[in-house]
């Protein structure tokens, strides 16, 4: 008996090449973040930022890779992009023009010039308005006014537009979506300062090892959940008949699924829910009014107003965008025109209305189930007493990233080894003659 044949795990040259670009695209996104913008002090900056009200709007964008609280020349990052294929998103919900440009290939490049557009708009309009931010801040611009709100602007929206084009190169000639690899390796790159100060608190006194031991242990608790999670799927059943196809030809009957995964938004909801809650805090911030400021004091983490709103929003939100993305009427219109469907239920509208309840179903323990990953980073960091550096955001977006990724490189790995045997196998073929392929 022979032994069993160890699997080939190299990469071919076109993988390599692929992984190295990716890999040089994110280094320099990152040298980029950590690049102060010109004509801004940037102590008096993230001190000024630590102690208001709004820390928790820089906050979130520094979380998606942008460094806004240090004003590098990436500070907006990723997020107007984000923001104008959000738009156009919901409004392909709205719309029926829009959401019938997004089904046709000439209409999505159409769509796609558009979301460059109105991420270069975008990005003007929050680089100006990070302008006036800093100089209304004591000591961060040495010499405010005109010519020191130009540099600003350019210099961020310069940087928006250049991380623009970096993602779409990652996508393009990269692995994976290079958005949201460049989120991810922001993320990923917070993980060795976090270890570093959770010791330093150790060190201090400040968290006990017992505490720490207990906070690493439900991280990694909480990571497995998110992996369950974002794979598991509700599988309903599809039948396609057997179909004559002309000149002999006879397509037998086959069993099939559609797979609704129960966190069919992803990370979403939370970005939403965050977006919304933070808006007090960040007005009291630029207005200093005092009605505004008691209410975000009201709404602030780890407090259960703040606790139960936030998971709130993140439910209702899950709903919202859930319906935005998933069609069901469009494909319970393509199984009709297949011939395809489900045991059980009418084709057509009754078919539509049964993926709506399944999908209704399945929304609202993928909802709670955000709720949940949003929140413990915070309940727990409070009840151990050891500062989060990963919120639940961090941790669905490197998840499903990750996992994304993974799956496009065994893609590109099985299409190299089908397209490896095609060239060179010999395929023999019994018959009066024998052929060879």
């Amino acid at each position: 008996m022979s032994a069993p044949r160890v699997p080939n795990l190299a990469m071919d040259e076109e993988l390599k090449r692929k992984l190295l670009f990716t890999l040089l695209a994110l280094v320099i996104y990152r040298v980029g973040a950590h690049i102060a913008a010109p004509g801004v002090n940037v102590t008096a900056l993230a001190d000024f930022i630590r102690n208001s009200a709004a820390a928790g709007f820089f906050g979130l964008y520094d979380a998606l890779g942008g460094g806004l609280s240090r004003a590098t020349i990436f500070a907006l990052g990723i997020m107007p992009y984000i923001s104008a294929s959000i738009i156009f998103q919901l409004a392909g919900g709205v719309a029926p023009s829009i959401g019938k440009m997004q089904k046709d290939e000439e209409g999505k490049k159409k769509i796609t010039q558009w979301t460059r557009y109105l991420t270069v708009f975008i990005s003007l309009s929050q680089a100006y308005t990070f302008a006036l931010f800093t100089e209304s801040i004591p000591g961060a611009v040495p010499t405010p006014g005109f010519w020191s709100r130009l540099i600003m602007v350019v210099t961020l929206t310069t940087g928006a537009i250049f991380v623009m084009w970096l993602g779409e190169q990652i996508t393009e000639r990269g692995i994976g979506n290079g958005m949201s690899l460049l989120i991810t390796f922001s993320i990923l790159e917070r993980l060795w300062p976090g270890t570093l100060h959770l010791v330093q608190f150790i060190k201090g006194g400040v968290v006990t090892p017992l505490g720490a031991v207990l906070f690493l242990g439900i991280l990694v608790g909480v990571v497995a959940a998110v992996v369950a999670m974002t794979i598991a799927a509700r599988r309903i059943p599809i039948q396609i008949p057997r179909k004559v196809m002309g000149r002999g030809r006879v397509r037998e009957g086959t069993k099939t699924f559609i797979p609704i995964r129960l966190i069919t938004a992803g990370v979403m909801p939370i970005i939403f829910a965050q977006t919304i809650i933070i808006v007090p805090g960040t007005l009291a911030s630029f207005t200093k009014n005092p009605i505004l400021t008691e209410i975000a004091g009201f709404f602030s983490p780890g407090n259960l107003p703040y606790d139960l709103t936030f998971a709130l929003l993140i439910l209702v939100f899950s709903y919202f965008y859930t319906s935005i993305i998933f069609n069901s009427v469009d494909l319970a219109e393509n199984l009709k025109k297949q011939g395809a469907f489900i045991p059980g239920v009418k084709p057509g509208a009754s078919t539509a209305d049964y993926i709506d309840q399944v999908l209704a179903r399945v929304t609202l323990p993928g909802g709670l189930f955000l709720a949940f990953v949003a929140l413990i980073p915070i309940l727990v960091s409070k009840g151990v007493h050891v500062p989060s550096q990963f919120g639940g955001t961090s941790v669905l977006i490197v998840v499903g990233v990750l996992l994304d990724t993974i799956a496009q490189v065994e893609q590109h790995r099985t299409l190299r080894k089908y397209d490896g045997f095609m060239k060179t196998g010999r395929v023999k073929f019994r018959g009066r003659q024998q052929r060879y392929m």
